[in-house]
């Protein structure tokens, strides 16, 4: 806010998209619809951050199966492709932590781009790791979705929506959906849902290719993989 001028309320507006695809989720724990004034008028947790800024405390289990190639043609629904990933860390304590505006994701999503032979551009659904409005804008900057410091009028016009330019958190997110401790592989999850168009109401037109891209701890390790549909 402070070096590029992002509002609370394009901060708000992920929060709201967030809401708005969780919606559309049957196993969501939060449907209801909220407003950027329902977000910005909430309790205070830590300043800027409201309760409807932080990711919710749920329930919940995942899986991800991997195979090796030759073993394709003997499943039983469509794969799902690990076309690049990276992983990067790059502090331990927040007092390490040069740049609050930067995050490990400047590292792995160019690095994960570059070894999927895919540009940003390209990307037809992203999961973002939501701990916080905040995490899932930076994530979006660093992995070169829009320049930095861009990432509030980026998200402002619903882009992030199922309908939207950038569909993103397509189940409604940690903000919305779940946030069991451990939300990484939901990420995966979900994209895999998108990309095989297992998603009912919330599913992504012609969905091809996914940014997942999962951080930890104290914004201090990221991971991002980009897959493809069969």
């Amino acid at each position: 806010m402070h070096q590029y001028g992002t509002t609370l309320e394009q901060m708000a507006e992920i929060a709201v998209s967030a809401r708005y695809n969780a919606a559309l989720t049957p196993f969501a724990s939060y449907r209801d619809p909220i407003s950027i004034s329902d977000v910005l008028g909430g309790k205070m947790i830590a300043d800027p951050f409201t309760k409807l800024q932080c990711c919710i405390r749920s329930d919940g289990g995942a899986a991800v199966v991997m195979v090796a190639e030759e073993r394709v043609a003997d499943l039983a629904v469509k794969p799902v492709w690990v076309l690049g990933s990276a992983e990067a860390g790059s502090h331990v304590s927040m007092s390490q932590w040069d740049d609050f505006t930067t995050s490990p994701a400047a590292v792995t999503g160019p690095e994960a781009f570059g070894r999927a032979g895919i540009r940003p551009e390209e990307i037809d659904v992203a999961q973002i790791y939501d701990a916080f409005t905040y995490m899932a804008l930076i994530t979006l900057e660093d992995l070169g979705f829009c320049a930095k410091g861009d990432g509030g009028p980026f998200v402002s016009d619903g882009r992030l929506r199922v309908g939207g330019a950038l569909p993103t958190n397509t189940d409604g997110g940690g903000l919305s959906a779940c946030h069991p401790g451990m939300r990484g592989l939901f990420l995966l999850v979900e994209a895999a849902r998108q990309l095989r168009g297992e998603c009912g109401e919330r599913q992504v037109d012609d969905a091809k290719l996914a940014c997942v891209s999962g951080t930890g701890g104290w914004f201090c390790s990221n991971a991002t993989m980009i897959l493809g549909a069969a």
